[in-house]
C-alpha cells in the first residue's frame, strides 16, 4: 500500500513539474516591444483590479472626436508599492501617458509612465524596483 501511494505521488510530482511555468497568462506578446505612444487626455475610468488594472483615458482624435485608449497595468498591490493610489486617478484627471501599443492597432497599450497635469509622475514599474 505504501509503495503504491509513493509511486502515485511520485508520478503526480513528475506531471506537475512538466507543466510550463507561470501558465503563460502574463504574456505581453500582443504589445510592441520597443515602440511607444504618448497621448494627452482625461481619465474616463480606473479599473483597479487583479490580476491587471486598466486605465481608460479619453483623448481627442485627429478628427476632433473623443477616442478612448486603454492602458494595462499591474494589480493593485504592485501599483500601491509604486506609490500609485486609487485617488491619484479620479475621473476627469488630466494627464499625459506613455505606453507600448498593441501590435494590431487597437487603442490599447501597456502603461509605461504618466504625468498628471499637476506634475505628479506615476510610474507603475516602480513597484518592481528594489533598493
Amino acid at each position: 500500500m505504501k509503495r503504491a501511494l509513493f509511486t502515485a505521488l511520485l508520478g503526480l510530482g513528475a506531471m506537475i513539474m512538466s507543466v510550463p511555468p507561470g501558465f503563460a497568462h502574463h504574456s505581453a506578446a500582443m504589445f510592441e516591444p520597443t515602440k511607444t505612444i504618448t497621448v494627452e487626455g482625461v481619465v474616463k475610468e480606473w479599473q483597479l483590479t487583479n490580476p491587471h488594472s486598466w486605465l481608460l483615458v479619453e483623448v481627442t482624435g485627429k478628427d476632433g472626436k473623443p477616442v478612448v485608449w486603454g492602458f494595462e497595468a499591474e494589480g493593485p498591490s504592485t501599483l500601491l508599492r509604486a506609490g500609485i493610489k486609487p485617488s491619484d486617478l479620479k475621473v476627469g484627471t488630466k494627464l499625459t501617458i506613455t505606453g507600448r501599443p498593441m501590435k494590431d492597432g487597437q487603442k490599447a497599450a501597456i502603461w509605461v509612465s504618466a504625468v498628471r497635469e499637476d506634475g505628479k509622475k506615476l510610474d507603475p514599474a516602480a513597484g518592481f524596483k528594489t533598493k
